[in-house]
């Protein structure tokens, strides 16, 4: 429970190429599961969406914000998958990659948005509080999402190690430790039956917190694969790999860039300047292949040869 309860705390992203691996990309039931749990999750949504309409009651439109983003962060991979199978052209020379990022910046807006009206509405319940209808629908809704979010989280979990993919049992325990927000809302219920009227709307607001902090771990995520960011730790590894290529005797310049979940990465290395053409092109090769072994998810990589002073 503490270990959720610090999870539930700390930012999350919903960076796609952090949710894929080559176990769950390969495999049929790991696709299965993931179009299953947005139907599940958006299901769940859109119930308590009603509900909240229904009854008033803001934690509970909170809780509805934050499981329709959960379930919203299927649409990139479901996109990158999609496009992904497309070839590169004359005019997309390098595929279809990247319309995973322009989904991401899409959802981005819109859960900013949504973060926006249920905190507005929230904080606007809280200077004028009114009662909450339908008390137990408001508990039966909140009891559904958290139901909603184990079942997702079980069945991810399973599949995930079913077929060894750790990105779908790590999707899991997200949204296990999600299901608690749906908890809180319970408590906003328990407040309004007390007669305490900012219960509610106290609780939509702290709902609403985590959405944002959630949100601007998204936002940074975004940003940085826009601004074509990778981690340097990568850098770091390929940099190692390269120089323990036989016949590389340096390595300059090495960059890299996500292209939708697959990265790619140019590098120049140094060879013997008495090397013939085929002997530098067959180190080139050699640390091509040393990069892609290195490297996660690493799909191609251009590897230019320049030559020591003799």
């Amino acid at each position: 429970m503490r270990h959720r309860l610090a999870h539930l705390l700390r930012p999350h992203g919903h960076d796609a190429a952090d949710r894929i691996d080559a176990a769950l990309e390969s495999s049929a039931d790991g696709l299965r599961t993931l179009w299953v749990s947005l139907l599940i999750l958006g299901l769940t949504a859109v119930l308590q969406g009603s509900i909240a309409l229904l009854s008033g009651s803001v934690a509970l439109l909170g809780d509805t914000v934050h499981n329709a983003a959960d379930a919203l962060t299927a649409v990139p991979l479901g996109i990158a998958f999609l496009l992904g199978r497309r070839a590169a052209n004359r005019r997309y020379t390098y595929g279809y990659g990247r319309a995973e990022d322009l989904a991401g910046v899409a959802i981005v807006a819109t859960v900013a948005a949504s973060a926006v009206f249920a905190g507005y509405t929230a904080l606007t319940r809280l200077l004028h509080p009114q009662p909450v209808g339908h008390l137990w629908a408001v508990a039966g809704a909140a009891l559904v999402g958290c139901l909603g979010n184990e079942w997702v989280a079980r069945y991810r979990i399973r599949t995930g190690r079913r077929i060894g993919s750790a990105a779908l049992v790590a999707d899991g325990l997200h949204a296990r430790t999600d299901g608690l927000t749906s908890l809180a809302v319970l408590v906003g219920a328990a407040g309004s039956a007390l007669g305490l009227r900012r219960a509610d709307p106290l609780v939509g607001l702290l709902i609403t917190g985590a959405i944002l902090v959630v949100l601007r771990g998204s936002v940074r995520e975004v940003g940085r694969r826009l601004m074509d960011a990778v981690d340097p730790e990568l850098v770091d590894a390929a940099e190692r790999e390269l120089r323990a290529v036989d016949g590389v005797r340096g390595v300059g310049a090495l960059r890299m860039r996500w292209i939708g979940h697959a990265l790619r990465a140019e590098a120049d290395v140094v060879v013997d300047g008495t090397l013939t053409v085929v002997a530098a092109h067959r180190v080139a090769e050699a640390a091509e292949q040393a990069l892609i072994r290195a490297v996660p998810r690493l799909l191609a990589a251009t590897v230019h040869i320049d030559h020591a002073p003799a």
